[in-house]
């Protein structure tokens, strides 16, 4: 069996000691040889942390798999079998920058929803256009998993700019496959779920658990979806469950709930905190425990990370392209249909199957309106954003924020994108601008 050359760029992220263990647990079937782990020289540091302790855990696990660990993105890419990325144009500071500057304006501080995913997109899309040429060039058979950040708009960029095989993956999907195992005390193989949406705005249409729909035991009260660690849990109505007729997932509490979520927000803001400096304490934490040459496997403590089983997604979809076993996955790919309500070429997160080195998205049937009007401007916005870092033009950008459903007008939109070119004045003056040609 041909043996595997997988490339994490981003390696210095505190998710990789999850995706190490999950190719040290499907090793029997992934005949993996080199995994390279590439960063930046500002990650430098957690780079070689994170490589000590992966080298840890392969020893422990007696796999014959070769960790390197490197700056230099191109040397790593040269004739991978997949890559995988999982980067963060700023780091942390940048997403505290996000987080702030949205709540200084009164406005939803989120990593990925609102201003703050606009400002992490415009950020991210050219650094990873670029990592999509360089692997068109060394790498061309590869297939490409993206984690990144907004990770539908930034594999949208992909799918419309580049020629990579490209597809993207959250734990969202995955989470919900867990939870209804661990409700009905069955295994994951006995749970099928039906999605339809786009990355962190999709709603499960129905569920089944050995074939049979429980989905009136969610709207009835009986269950209720999962809460992540990094979304504030709010109870749902229980006539708007009922009336919207499926599950929404975590992220929609900040278009449902946004008065709730933006008034907690809010209060930690005044009182000096957002979830970036949670986030910033849960990763110095982590990065002590992983440091610890004692440290052999992957610690309980990531799951407090937000991203819990994020890898287990990624290894699953891997195992699957490599072994061609057509199975379905949940992740975000091009809709050509699938989603009739939506443009072809946009991407949308839904059950796709796997087979013969493709990932086909499933037709979803038709779309309630009470589903449709919400997914359609938040696409739509998408759209834009994507054209907005591409084309560098600063219209384009505001009429992206402006229609967004968590931005409350148009002037608010003008005076977060002015605040957004300042605080981001190292990423943003290349590719946006006022003056010249606003349009």
């Amino acid at each position: 069996m041909k043996s595997l050359k997988i490339v994490i760029i981003g390696g210095g992220s505190s998710y990789t000691p999850e995706l190490i263990e999950g190719i040290i647990n499907n090793y029997d079937v992934l005949p993996v040889s080199e995994i390279w782990l590439v960063d930046i020289l500002e990650g430098r540091e957690k780079l070689m942390i994170i490589a000590g302790l992966a080298k840890r855990m392969i020893a422990q696990a007696d796999c014959s798999i070769k960790i390197v660990e490197t700056l230099d993105r191109r040397e790593a890419l040269k004739d991978a079998n997949y890559v995988i990325t999982q980067i963060r144009v700023g780091q942390l500071d940048m997403r505290r920058s996000d987080e702030y500057l949205s709540l200084k304006h009164g406005v939803i501080g989120q990593e990925t929803t609102g201003a703050g995913g606009f400002m992490k997109a415009l950020r991210t899309i050219p650094v990873m256009l670029d990592i999509c040429e360089d692997i068109e060039e060394l790498a061309p058979e590869a297939w490409l998993l993206n984690f990144t950040n907004p990770a539908g708009i930034i594999t949208e960029a992909i799918l419309k700019h580049s020629n990579v095989k490209v597809v993207g993956l959250c734990n969202n999907p995955i989470n919900f496959y867990k939870k209804f195992a661990k409700d009905y005390q069955v295994p994951m193989k006995d749970v099928s779920i039906q999605f339809v949406g786009i990355n962190h705005l999709n709603w499960i249409t129905d569920f089944y658990i050995k074939g049979k729909s429980r989905l009136n035991d969610v709207l009835a009260g009986v269950s209720a979806s999962y809460e992540a660690k990094n979304i504030p849990g709010l109870e749902w109505d229980p006539i708007f469950l009922q009336s919207l007729g499926a599950i929404p997932c975590g992220y929609h509490k900040y278009y449902y709930q946004t008065d709730q979520i933006l008034a907690e927000q809010l209060n930690n803001y005044k009182k000096g905190y957002t979830r970036a400096d949670q986030v910033q304490q849960v990763e110095k934490e982590l990065f002590t425990i992983y440091e610890d040459p004692s440290t052999m496997e992957k610690p309980d403590a990531l799951e407090q990370r937000g991203g819990a089983y994020y890898s287990e997604a990624a290894v699953n979809l891997l195992t699957s392209i490599h072994l061609d076993n057509k199975q379905i996955h949940t992740v975000n790919v091009r809709n050509n249909g699938a989603i009739s309500c939506l443009p072809n070429d946009v991407c949308i997160e839904v059950n796709c199957i796997v087979e013969n080195q493709q990932i086909t998205p499933i037709q979803t049937g038709n779309v309630s309106p009470q589903i449709r009007g919400l997914l359609q401007v938040v696409k739509a916005y998408e759209e834009l954003t994507v054209e907005a870092a591409v084309t560098r033009k600063i219209g384009t950008a505001l009429q992206a924020l402006t229609i967004h459903p968590l931005i409350p007008s148009a002037k608010k939109a003008h005076e977060l994108l002015q605040d957004m070119l300042i605080a981001n004045e190292a990423y943003f003056q290349p590719i946006l601008y006022f003056g010249g040609d606003h349009v």
